[in-house]
């Protein structure tokens, strides 16, 4: 692959810093290193393969000789500074839900449309999907080619590290009041997250579904190029600090079995099979902070649809890695092999 100019914009925050990790680990074909952030983290010092880089602040003359550009700082940010970085000659790589369903946006996860990846256009940006998206889709796509999916339904245990670093420390020190008998606070969370449940993620829209419910189906549909897709989701905060899981109850037009279903699911890239309940094995979020893979057990026949044309799949994902980072260097690795 050829060398690239890269730039990080948010390079200090969670995403931000995975990335670094993983374009050491993967050996991302890197030119010259920039890593952009506000103005109160210009001058802090981040490592990248044991060298200290100078964090510089985000302006939009930021991107000048910048080939590829990972945005992971917001989406008000991305939408203020991506037409710069996209003037300056830089693609984009957007790992915010700025430019998600704007039509002429690719929207990618590798493994399920890559070609759409290079569909970039003149505003030169590719957008990463949401996180619960990507744990849902990668089993749900390879089933879809071989049954034909009519219908999805979505219930999803996001960790609390999807709402921020703020929302993990709470969760962390509300544990730590409750051992020691003090009376526990609330501040980044609507509600307590200790011992507690949050059927709420992101905003309610018209139809009382949350925004983070309906992009399961919007970006389902886009991503699949399935325009026909019926699916719904409930989705859910939960007190684990990492890694989202999915339950999945799935409706195709053709029948199908677990053991097809296993068989399938063995082979799809981005994919690992953890089935075997009896023995207590299938994916758990503690098992599956940092790995690159999306976990699918508890595969079964739906027995709530007729003619064996349905399945419940049981997946889980680090919504850091590949729900987040992971994909958008992947995107950037894609963009280079060609």
């Amino acid at each position: 692959m050829p060398e690239v100019n890269v730039a990080i914009a948010g390079a200090t925050g969670a995403v931000g810093e995975e990335f670094l990790r993983l374009l050491a680990l993967r050996d991302y074909p890197i030119k010259s290193l920039k890593l952009l952030a506000s103005a109160r983290s210009a001058g802090k010092k981040l490592k990248f393969k044991g060298e200290d880089v100078v964090v510089e602040e985000l302006k939009a003359d930021s991107f000048e000789g910048i080939e590829h550009a990972f945005f992971s700082a917001g989406g008000g940010i991305s939408k203020e500074f991506a037409p710069h970085a996209a003037k300056a000659g830089a693609i984009i790589i957007d790992n915010t839900s700025a430019f998600r369903y704007e039509p002429e946006i690719p929207l990618v996860i590798p493994e399920i449309n890559p070609d759409d990846a290079f569909n970039y256009g003149e505003r030169r940006i590719v957008a990463n999907p949401n996180c619960t998206t990507i744990v849902s889709l990668l089993p749900m796509y390879p089933l879809h080619k071989e049954f034909g999916l009519k219908r999805a339904i979505m219930s999803s245990y996001q960790a609390i590290s999807g709402a921020g670093a703020q929302a993990m420390e709470e969760l962390q020190q509300q544990m730590r009041d409750w051992a020691a008998g003090k009376e526990l606070t609330v501040k980044h969370q609507p509600k307590q997250i200790a011992f507690n449940v949050i059927p709420r993620i992101d905003a309610v829209q018209d139809n009382a579904y949350t925004k983070e419910e309906m992009k399961f189906l919007w970006e389902g549909q886009k991503i699949m190029h399935h325009a026909n897709l019926r699916a719904t989701a409930t989705c859910v905060r939960v007190p684990v600090l990492r890694s989202h899981a999915v339950s999945l109850n799935l409706e195709f037009d053709k029948p199908c079995t677990p053991d097809q279903a296993r068989e399938i699911l063995a082979k799809a890239p981005g994919v690992v099979v953890q089935d075997d309940p009896s023995n207590e094995v299938y994916p758990m979020p503690l098992e599956r902070t940092l790995k690159d893979e999306i976990a699918v057990g508890r595969i079964r026949q739906d027995i709530s649809v007729d003619d064996n044309r349905g399945l419940c799949v049981w997946a889980v994902g680090d919504q850091v890695m590949k729900g987040a980072a992971l994909n958008a260097v992947q995107i950037g690795e894609l963009l280079l092999s060609r």
